[in-house]
């Protein structure tokens, strides 16, 4: 394996072992006190851990953590398809790796941060809802990198909007918008009932923007 690819692998395990640890060790920290911290706890611990995740390891794999993200940087020319399946099996490790560590060094509260839908709501609206997160999410990546901000900048708007989502969309679909990120806890805990969501939704709201951002900007350039 060569060392740039060497260096992709280990961006994207390490960044997508820290995402998880932020996201749900947030939920499972916050459960271990009865919910006193909140919503708005765990909003910022998702900002703050994908801040400073980004900001780290941007330059070495453009820091996906996400196969819905991969997938969108593939359809909207951004990544080399041949480069997809390192991206997905370092994520993978990373995202199970992360559950196991809050599991044993956090606790196990809150079903590992399991990813669930909120009461009282429809599937239709939290299918939509989880969607449209996540076209909020691929969206805005894409502008971003296209107007070429700084990574200060695009750290920052990648970590709030996951933020911004997660608290006001998670109460209703749970806000995953990243596969791995539900698959973990839930292979951890092995509890797959609604996984079959996250594993959908998502990529349907990253490819949405993705084409409509390969269509119009048909030739950005390819990053390996």
């Amino acid at each position: 394996m060569a060392q740039s690819s060497v260096n992709l692998f280990v961006a994207e395990l390490a960044g997508t072992f820290g995402l998880l640890v932020a996201a749900t060790g947030s939920i499972v920290y916050d459960g271990s006190l009865g919910f006193s911290l909140g919503p708005a706890f765990v909003a910022a611990m998702h900002f703050l851990g994908l801040f400073l995740l980004v900001l780290v390891f941007g330059r070495y794999s453009m820091a996906h953590f996400n196969p819905a993200v991969t997938a969108g940087f593939a359809i909207s020319g951004y990544l080399k398809p041949r480069l997809v399946p390192l991206y997905l099996a370092a994520q993978t490790i990373g995202a199970v790796s992360g559950s196991l560590f809050v599991k044993y060094v956090i606790g196990d509260s809150a079903k590992l941060g399991l990813n669930a839908p909120g009461p009282g709501h429809a599937l239709p609206e939290i299918y939509g809802v989880e969607v449209l997160a996540t076209v909020f999410l691929m969206g805005g990546i894409l502008l971003v990198i296209n107007t070429r901000k700084t990574p200060v900048v695009v750290s920052a708007v990648v970590g709030g909007i996951v933020a911004l989502d997660v608290f006001f969309f998670g109460p209703v679909s749970g806000a995953s918008m990243n596969p791995v990120r539900s698959l973990a806890p839930a292979v951890v805990t092995g509890i797959y009932g609604d996984l079959w969501l996250y594993l959908t939704a998502p990529f349907l709201g990253s490819v949405i923007p993705s084409l409509i951002f390969a269509k119009r900007f048909p030739k950005p350039k390819m990053y390996e």
